[in-house]
């Protein structure tokens, strides 16, 4: 079953709740998404360090061929 984006952002959100995200469908079909995080936990970190705390975040919905989301394109940083 496909996930929607706002199931996404809400798994973000859970475990960073300052965050500005952003969704993107990016083939309208429910499973290729990217998402854009940008939060103040970023600074200091490098990309990779970034990326899987996010990753973590998605609770195991990417894990394996029978994971609910099945491509998501991940841009994070600290805020400017």
């Amino acid at each position: 079953m496909a996930m929607q984006a706002q199931e996404i952002e809400d798994l973000i959100r859970a475990e960073f709740p300052n965050a500005k995200i952003t969704i993107t469908d990016l083939a309208g079909d429910g499973n290729h998404y990217a998402a854009e995080v940008i939060d103040e936990s970023f600074k200091g970190k490098n990309r990779v360090q970034q990326q899987r705390a996010v990753y973590a975040a998605l609770k195991g919905k990417m894990d394996g061929s029978q994971g609910e989301l099945h491509a998501l394109a991940l841009t994070t940083k600290a805020p400017d």
